[in-house]
């Protein structure tokens, strides 16, 4: 336990350039608490002591805001960055070396039963209010865009972005020509279809005015 302790504070020293020290990590750190209780939380859930596991966990949510159902499997050095509005739903299954911002769900679409929820595998970055919703696999060192919705599988070494999220990137190439800078308006498009339309008007307005003072 205290070696796994000792590996979850190094975690967050290696990945949070803003740790200062141990006792800071150690006390001040909601995501690092979230994880101590949730695996608690997860051996009472195991043993078939589910009340004291969900115990264990509501009491984690009160403390760090963070929702861990006790029966998620995380792997090592997972770290949680920030850590307010995260949720992990019971079938999820996370793997090693992985990281998750603020406002993540780990989450099901309430169209499944046993499996749920996703399968993150190794390596993976899940960036801050992100959604990865049904019981798919995120594949091993894949990056998910902050904001985006995934409902279907990603590959390995692939970023995704967007809503529904689609795969911009593999294996450090692109797949997709998507701008997510210049991304068209569709507001603003209407507009311009307006005031296209009254242009028109407007020219054939003036027409049958014309028509009108030359008595036609």
């Amino acid at each position: 336990m205290f070696k796994r302790l000792r590996e979850d504070i190094q975690t967050v020293k290696e990945r949070d350039p803003a740790a200062s020290g141990i006792l800071e990590i150690l006390f001040l750190y909601p995501g690092l608490k979230a994880i101590r209780m949730h695996r608690v939380a997860h051996w009472f859930f195991r043993h078939k002591m589910k009340f004291i596991a969900r115990a264990i966990s509501q009491h984690a949510v009160k403390k760090t805001n963070i929702e861990i159902h006790p029966g998620a499997t995380i792997g090592r050095r997972f770290f949680i960055d920030h850590g307010t509005g995260v949720v992990i739903g019971e079938t999820a299954e996370i793997g090693d070396d992985v990281t998750i911002y603020q406002g993540v769900t780990l989450g099901g679409t309430g169209k499944d039963t046993g499996k749920r929820h996703p399968t993150i595998g190794n390596g993976v970055m899940i960036g801050s209010g992100a959604k990865v919703l049904g019981p798919f696999k995120v594949g091993d060192y894949s990056n998910i865009a902050s904001g985006a919705v995934v409902l279907d599988e990603i590959p390995p070494n692939s970023t995704a972005v967007g809503v529904p999220a689609r795969v911009v990137k593999r294996n450090g190439k692109r797949v997709d020509n998507l701008d997510q800078v210049h991304i068209p308006d569709p507001v603003s498009q209407e507009f311009c279809k307006l005031n296209a339309k009254i242009e028109r008007l407007e020219k054939e307005l003036l027409k049958y005015k014309e028509k009108e003072e030359k008595g036609e």
